[in-house]
């Protein structure tokens, strides 16, 4: 499982979090920030290389598609906390991450429950534009008082910003899923019983 380079970029991601958080915790800034932005550079990197060398080697398995998405939501989740943590946002502006993490949990919810169903969820080009800016966001929110600034806002007010617009977003793709969902749902619970059986799982070629 570990010994295909797609599978070992995805672990890498997630051993980057405990030392994004290290260096924002426990290294002074300016310093502190930048690793720390580092760490996650990498991170997002890895996030594109190990989907890409698994399709172009053929090395998508079963261990990748469990991963992956995990390893998302861990690095999401745990920046989001650890900039509360540190105040690099505070106030009104906590509730677009409160936005972000709950849409993340209610997707990974249904995902699972259509999964058993064998109902695979596409992504759309607007949750594609949604991780984007969320992904740019968190970058300069991570930089925060250590970067430069842009016209008349901080690097802080910029990943403040977009932290909106990926709320925003997020609530729009959000019900997009729960409508498909619960379409879902209405038809599992009105099959008859005889069909609502879970279907033995299939192994189906995914990112990585």
């Amino acid at each position: 499982m570990l010994t295909r380079l797609p599978n070992i970029l995805t672990f890498t991601r997630i051993l980057a979090i405990p030392v994004l958080i290290g260096l924002l915790l426990f290294v002074q800034d300016p310093l502190g920030s930048w690793l720390a932005f580092a760490a996650y550079t990498y991170a997002c990197v890895t996030d594109f290389f190990d989907g890409y060398l698994a399709r172009a080697w053929h090395q998508q398995s079963a261990f990748g598609r469990f991963l992956d998405p995990i390893a998302d939501k861990l690095l999401v989740a745990a920046v989001l906390l650890v900039l509360v943590a540190i105040q690099r946002f505070s106030g009104l502006t906590v509730l677009p991450a409160a936005v972000i993490l709950c849409r993340e949990i209610l997707v990974s919810g249904l995902r699972e429950f259509l999964a058993e169903v064998r109902v695979s969820v596409p992504v759309t080009t607007l949750a594609k534009w949604k991780t984007t800016i969320q992904m740019l966001a968190l970058g300069f929110l991570l930089v925060g008082p250590a970067g430069p600034d842009f016209g008349p806002l901080s690097t802080t007010e910029v990943g403040i910003i977009g932290l909106w617009g990926a709320a925003v977003l997020t609530l729009v793709t959000g019900y997009d899923y729960l409508v498909a969902g619960l379409k879902h749902i209405r038809e599992t619970d009105s099959a008859p019983a005889s069909k609502r059986k879970p279907k033995q799982p299939r192994v189906a070629a995914q990112k990585n």
